[in-house]
């Protein structure tokens, strides 16, 4: 036998999920509480257990444990927690612009404005057993750009449909998450936010049960989907016409599944509808439901790396649609409504979404969608086409690899249906001017510098422009003028 202080080395297999940060949507209270949390958690981060780094003579075939006995070891010894947090401060200003007609109850205000937000969230993550469990706790406060109406593409993923001056406390996610391996090449991915370190086949099937985002699964791309890191404009960030399940801040209760085969992803999940657009609540026992799925085709083109999704999204709740609220105010002498004409519906919309490295410094990214604009947007934004586009360039030209720069623009269009209603008075998730004189489809484009000051240190100046805010001619243009600070741990 081997004398006990003779070391060996081993071979720690580590499991782990997705390579992935999910993301997402008094001022003194929240800003002093992410020093603190910073300054307290510094250096939680490092595993519990780490292999020894000594290197000694192997042990001889007769003296090495059984394999059954080096898989319980190693299962052991990887880590089984992930503990980060990040703070994230935005500012948003725009000047007076033209407005031909009178503001409504859901236009942006035609003066000068200044809105803030923030948020501090705490990543906390453990394995039990081959099942990993993530509680995200968050503080918000503030609010959008006039409450967060007025531009149906909204210039701010970190202004949510509902605000407070003073902080309050909120739960996005409690979720699950379990990985069954299939075989093929052996991945790892880095200790971070919702994700333990460690590895996992390639090929594998995936589950994740319980609350959190329907675009934490769906619609990712690698250019254009983090407000808090990349663009800001709603429909830069997501497909503009994925009317997703969620609550008024983005979330909702559900199940993903995932088939991850070689180049191919199949996903699929099922989520809960809020109970009426553009509210707090979700409706219990998913009586009001959605259905999502999604083809991935991964791909080297010119040995650089491209991804292709192909998604379709199926909602069944009671919803109004448009011609009808129309039809009933005209009869009742009153403005239409969609809440007066609610009846249960299936609505349907799709989308395409690419992503392709053109150089390693510069990527690209492409979404177009559409959904059945006979009826209201239920939980996003009043979309009903929408393409979008741009470009997504590293610093490593001028010596800062960790800057991003980039420019995104994006086309938004609503149904005949839709302009029928909105031109009759009537009000939807994030528009209403009251009227819609003259239509015309929306047109933004983003442009933002993120620039990394020290390592978890990020400041980005952000600028947007919406011509025909709300698909009206009457107002705007609109410049948008941004700060975001983002801290990361």
């Amino acid at each position: 036998m081997v004398a006990d202080d003779i070391a060996t080395n081993r071979s720690i297999r580590e499991t782990v999920i997705m390579s992935q940060i999910f993301r997402p949507h008094a001022r003194r209270g929240v800003a002093t509480a992410t020093i603190a949390l910073f300054a307290l958690l510094g250096g939680a981060t490092e595993p519990l257990l780490a292999a020894d780094p000594q290197i000694v003579d192997a042990p001889s075939a007769s003296e090495a444990p059984p394999p059954a006995a080096k898989e319980e070891h190693a299962m052991a010894e990887r880590p089984w927690y992930s503990l980060h947090i990040q703070g994230t401060f935005t500012n948003q200003a725009h000047p007076k612009f033209r407005s031909q007609i009178p503001n409504g109850t859901q236009s942006m205000e035609a003066g000068r404005q200044t809105a803030e937000t923030s948020d501090l969230t705490l990543y906390a993550g453990v394995r039990i057993g081959e099942v990993e469990f993530y509680f995200n706790p968050e503080m918000e406060q503030g609010y959008g750009l006039s409450n967060t109406y007025g531009v149906a593409g909204y210039v701010s993923g970190e202004a949510y449909k509902v605000g407070q001056y003073a902080p309050y406390y909120r739960t996005p996610r409690l979720f699950g998450r379990y990985i069954l391996g299939l075989g093929g090449e052996e991945q790892t991915v880095e200790d971070g936010p919702n994700q333990i370190a460690g590895s996992h086949d390639s090929d594998n099937i995936t589950v994740t049960f319980g609350k959190f985002g329907v675009t934490d699964i769906f619609d990712n791309n690698t250019y254009a989907h983090d407000p808090r890191s990349d663009f800001m404009n709603w429909s830069l960030i997501d497909m503009g016409a994925f009317d997703y399940a969620a609550e008024a801040w983005g979330y909702s209760y559900g199940a993903a599944l995932e088939w991850n085969q070689g180049p191919w992803s199949l996903r699929g999940g099922m989520f809960d509808m809020s109970r009426e657009p553009n509210v707090k609540y979700l409706e219990r026992g998913f009586g009001q439901y959605q259905v999502v799925t999604e083809l991935e085709r991964r791909y080297d083109l010119f040995a650089n790396p491209g991804k292709i999704r192909v998604l379709y999204y199926l909602s069944s709740a009671k919803m109004g649609r448009f011609d009808e609220a129309v039809s009933f105010g005209e009869a009742n002498g009153a403005t239409p409504a969609t809440s007066t004409v609610r009846h249960h519906h299936i609505k349907q919309g799709g989308g395409l979404n690419m992503e392709q490295q053109i150089l390693p410094d510069l990527g690209s990214f492409l979404r177009l969608s559409m959904s059945d604009g006979s009826y209201e947007s239920f939980d996003f934004t009043d979309i009903t086409e929408s393409v979008s586009g741009g470009f997504s360039m590293s610093g490593d030209r001028w010596g800062r690899p960790d800057d991003t720069v980039a420019i995104g623009g994006a086309v938004n269009a609503i149904s005949k249906a839709a302009q029928r209603y909105f031109a009759a008075g009537g009000t939807g998730v994030v528009i209403g001017d009251g009227q819609l004189p003259s239509y015309a489809p929306e047109k933004l484009i983003e442009a933002y510098y993120k620039a990394t000051v020290v390592p978890g240190v990020q400041l980005t100046a952000d600028y947007q422009r919406a011509t025909n805010p709300a698909y009206n001619t009457k107002r705007g243009p609109i410049n948008f003028y941004g700060l975001r600070l983002h801290l990361a741990y």
